[in-house]
C-alpha cells in the first residue's frame, strides 16, 4: 500500500499531524523510536490548555490513545533512509520499506551531553538524562542536576521527592531561561542547593559515579548526576535529503514546507524559536493541512 502521508516522529508534533490527517481521510502511517518523544519524560506540564497539571507520561498516553482511536497505525521503529523517485518517497526502516506521497519530519531532539571523559561509562551507573525514568533510584541519596532551564529545574523538583539533597549546577549567575514559577519553587525548597557560575570539569568514580569536580576546583560527593543542558535537533535524515537548515534546525515556510517538494517539518526540529508542546502541536496541524491541500491540488491537476 502506498500511503498518502508518513509521519516520522511520535511526539506532540507528529501525533497532532496524525490526528489532523485522519480527519482529512488520508492514508497515514506514523513511525517513531520513542513513544511521546521527549515530552513523555516531563515530570509535570503546567502550561498546556485544558490541564492545570499533567505528567508527560499521562499526556503522551492520551495523545497515543486519540491517534489509535482514529484508526491510525503507529509503528515503533527507526527510519534509516528516505529515497525519492519521481514524486514518490520510499522510507526504509530497520524492519521494512514503506512508500509515501508526502512526508512530515517530526523527529524532535536528542538530549545534549556534557562530552566529558567517562560520561558514557557512567550512564546507568550514576549518570542519567531522564529524571522521570531514574529519580526513584536515588532515594535518600545526594544528587546533582546540571542546567538552568525549565527542564533542569523541574527535574530537580522531581528528584527532591526521593533524594536527601539535590544540587543544581549552572554555568550562569541566574536562571534567566527558566519560568519564574519554577525558579520560585526551587529557591524556597529546603532540599535543593544552587551552585551558580560553575561547570563540571570531571566525573569521579571507579565502577559507579562517586562525585564530580567543578571548574573552580571544588569537589562534590554525588550518588547521581542528571544532565539537563538542552537538546540537539535530529536532522540527519534531513541533511541526507538535501533539506535546507537554519543553523541546526530545518528551515520551513509558514506552511511547514521544506525546500524539498513533498516534505514538511514540524516541532522542535524546525527553526521556530519557541520550543513548546503547544507550538509543536500547531506546526503538526499546519503540516498535515498543507500536505492534504497539496495532494488535492495534484489530483485535480491530473
Amino acid at each position: 500500500m502506498t500511503y498518502d502521508l508518513i509521519i516520522i516522529g511520535t511526539g506532540p508534533a507528529g501525533l497532532t499531524a496524525a490526528i489532523y490527517a485522519a480527519r482529512y481521510k488520508m492514508k497515514v502511517l506514523v513511525i517513531g523510536e520513542h513513544p511521546g518523544g521527549m515530552v513523555s519524560e516531563a515530570h509535570e506540564i503546567r502550561n498546556f490548555p485544558t490541564h492545570n497539571k499533567i505528567t508527560g507520561e499521562e499526556f503522551t498516553e492520551k495523545m497515543n490513545k486519540q491517534v489509535k482511536n482514529l484508526g491510525i497505525e503507529i509503528i515503533q521503529d527507526s527510519v534509516i533512509s528516505i529515497k525519492k523517485i519521481d514524486s514518490l518517497f520510499t522510507l526504509k526502516t530497520n524492519l521494512k520499506e514503506y512508500p509515501a506521497k508526502k512526508i512530515i519530519l517530526a523527529m524532535g531532539s536528542e538530549k545534549r551531553k556534557l562530552e566529558l571523559k567517562d560520561e558514557n561509562k557512567f550512564i546507568g551507573k550514576g549518570v542519567s538524562y531522564c529524571a522521570t525514568c531514574d529519580a526513584p533510584f536515588f532515594r535518600e541519596k545526594i544528587v546533582g542536576v546540571v542546567g538552568g532551564s525549565n527542564s533542569a529545574l523541574t527535574a530537580a523538583l522531581l528528584i527532591s521527592k526521593f533524594a536527601d539533597k539535590v544540587y543544581i549546577i549552572y554555568r550562569q549567575d541566574n536562571f534567566f531561561r527558566a519560568e519564574k514559577i519554577w525558579v520560585e519553587e526551587i529557591e524556597s525548597h529546603d532540599k535543593i542547593k544552587i551552585i551558580f557560575n560553575s561547570n563540571i570539569a570531571e566525573l569521579k568514580g571507579d565502577n559507579v559515579l562517586e562525585g564530580v569536580k567543578l571548574d573552580n576546583g571544588r569537589e562534590l560527593k554525588l550518588d547521581g548526576l542528571f544532565i539537563e543542558i538542552g537538546s540537539i535537533p535530529s536532522v540527519k535524515l534531513a541533511e541526507h535529503l538535501g533539506i535546507e537548515l537554519d543553523g541546526n534546525h530545518i528551515k520551513t515556510d509558514n506552511k511547514q514546507k521544506t525546500n524539498v517538494n513533498g516534505i514538511f517539518a514540524a516541532g522542535d526540529i524546525t527553526n521556530n524559536p519557541l520550543k513548546q508542546i503547544i507550538t509543536a502541536c500547531s506546526e503538526g496541524a499546519i503540516a498535515a493541512n498543507s500536505a492534504h491541500l497539496e495532494l488535492n491540488s495534484e489530483k485535480n491537476s491530473k
